[in-house]
This record gives structure tokens, sequence and C-alpha cells, in this order.
């Protein structure tokens, strides 16, 4: 790949400081500007955003979005980035920067107090090895997300945006797309990182919905049916949903996939967002 000046500011910072890149943290620093300009554009910023960074490495994307948006949060568990960070983004004074370990964070209560009840859009080059924690935390706790673009891997973001019926069908994309509509931006080769992972990525955008696309009476049943669904794929439905804790018989689970008109020989990667909701509803009548 041609010698860009991202990839040489990247070279150069780590020369610099001499920085050793930690293979625990899964630290991939992107040195493609079109890749780069991509997930910035996807982000579709501008004064009025306040953003939140997970993993800004050496601040090369962090300085663009300070510079694009009203106000920026990152949050980076690495503490030998920490001087590198004030050092790269000295002089912004909308970015505020946070050492910790994002899957322990209150996020809700630091967003609140950097952006107050404002929404926030999340981008980042997510660390591959935590990607499933961070997205469903992001799912899971109550914070005003407006949007999420992140690089993923690309087995990941193809698991994001899969359709019922597909291997790439899981638990993840059930309770992703409850919440977001998914959108495939870009696949992103190898070449495009220091150091080269060994497997391709994609930069993914989630755009929170407005309302869930389905009514439930219980959404913590509906996320234990939908756990339970996938708990064992090679399952039937009917075995799956018996082995997975949901306080039901055999017998009384079968009635309930009866009445929700699904056949108890499916598997759970079969089913819609709609017939996961159907048959939570039915359990929380009984």
């Amino acid at each position: 790949m041609k010698e860009t000046s991202i990839s040489a500011s990247t070279r150069n910072l780590i020369k610099k400081y001499d920085f050793k890149i930690a293979k625990r943290f899964g630290q991939n620093f992107i040195v493609d500007e079109n890749v780069l300009k991509t997930i910035i554009n996807c982000s579709e910023l501008s004064k009025d955003d306040y953003v939140l960074e997970i993993g800004p490495g050496l601040g090369v994307m962090t300085q663009v979005l300070c510079e694009k948006a009203g106000g920026v949060l990152a949050v980076e568990i690495d503490r030998e980035l920490i001087p590198i960070l004030k050092v790269s983004l000295f002089g912004y004074e909308n970015f505020e920067l946070i050492n910790g370990d994002i899957l322990k964070l209150n996020l809700k209560a630091i967003l609140e107090e950097n952006f107050g009840s404002s929404p926030v859009k999340v981008v980042a080059n997510l660390p591959y090895y935590i990607t499933t924690p961070i997205i469903m935390k992001l799912l899971e706790e109550d914070i005003n997300i407006k949007s999420i673009t992140v690089m993923v891997q690309k087995e990941v973001g193809e698991r994001l945006c899969a359709a019922p019926g597909g291997k790439n069908y899981g638990a993840l994309t059930v309770a992703v797309q409850y919440r977001c509509i998914p959108e495939k931006v870009l696949i992103v080769p190898p070449e495009s990182f220091i150091p080269q992972p060994e497997i391709e990525s994609m930069v993914v955008r989630l755009n929170f919905r407005d309302k869930p696309p389905v009514a439930l009476k219980d959404e913590k049943m509906y996320f234990r049916v939908v756990k339970a669904s996938f708990g064992q794929r090679r399952k039937t439905l009917l075995n799956a949903l018996t082995a997975g804790n949901l306080g039901r018989s055999k017998e009384e689970l079968k009635t309930v996939l009866l009445n929700s008109n699904i056949d108890e020989n499916r598997r759970g990667e079969t089913l819609s967002l709609e017939e996961f909701a159907g048959i939570a509803n039915e359990l929380s009548r009984q």
C-alpha cells in the first residue's frame, strides 16, 4: 500500500514514543486514509454532535472527530497510550480522555456528565477480542445513542447484518436488529492496519430505531427466549427452549409454540424477530 500521511503519522508516533503494540488489547491502527474518511463521512458528524470513541489508539482518527464534532469523549484502556494522546490532542478544547475499561465504566453517568442529555454518536475502531461485549453493553445500558459506526471483524459484521436462516444469524443479530437498523459500509483489507490482522474487517453503521420493530409484553423475557433458542443450535427449537431455563416444562413450551403458530421442530436461526416476540409474549401471558 502506498505510504499516506496517516500511515506516516502513525509510524512516526510509534517510533517517537517507542510504543510497543499490545496484543492483549487487540491493537490494530488504521493507516488507510480512504478508510478513515469513510468512517468519518458515514458518521455524518456536525458541530451539534457529541461523540464517544472507544479505543482511540494514537489519536489519529480522534483529531478528525474533534474537528468535525461539538465534543469528543475517548475511552482508552492502555495507560501507555495516555501520554501520547494528551500530546496529540493538545489544544482541542472539545476533547476529554478517560483511561479505563469500557466494559467496567458507568457510561450513562459519564456521558451525562460530559454531554448532558444530548444523544451520542459512537465512532470506533473496536478491539476485535471484545467487540461483542462492547456492542451488547451499548445496546443494553440506558444510554441515549443515535448511531454506532464501528470497525469490526468481517465475520462479526456479517452477523450484525444477517437475515434469518443463515449461518451468521444468531443471538447478537437479533439483539442488534431489535434496537438498530444495521448497514454494511465497507470491507477493509488487512493491509489497511498496523500491525496487519490476519482477517478482513468491515465498517458497519448501526442506526438506532425510534422504537423497536416488535411489541413486547416483557423485554427481558424476549431476550431470555432469544438466548435459549441459540444456546444449542443443533437442537430443535422445542428442545433448545426446554434446556434454556425458562421455567416451563417441555409440554408447556410445546403449547406455547403451538399457540404461536411455530413448528416445534424448527431451529432458532430460522425465526424472525416477530416470531421471537410471539413466543415471548405467549410466555408472558402464562
